[in-house]
């Protein structure tokens, strides 16, 4: 893995994570319950990715 991957998908990661940090935040202060829902299928998805990207640094340095 060349240094610019590395830090694509180290950057990625961050991105996710940011990402699920906005969702769990918010989901605290909607009201809505079908916003409520939505927020946390996009949670959903936003872990299974960073769980996702994080699985490729485990298995390029496993190489």
């Amino acid at each position: 893995m060349t240094q610019k991957e590395l830090l694509y998908l180290e950057d990625a990661i961050g991105h996710e994570s940011n990402i699920i940090l906005i969702c769990k935040e918010m989901i605290n202060y909607l009201e809505d319950e079908e916003l409520k829902t939505f927020i946390d299928e996009e949670l959903t998805k936003h872990v299974t990715m960073k769980d996702e990207l994080i699985n490729m640094l485990e298995v390029k340095s496993n190489e």
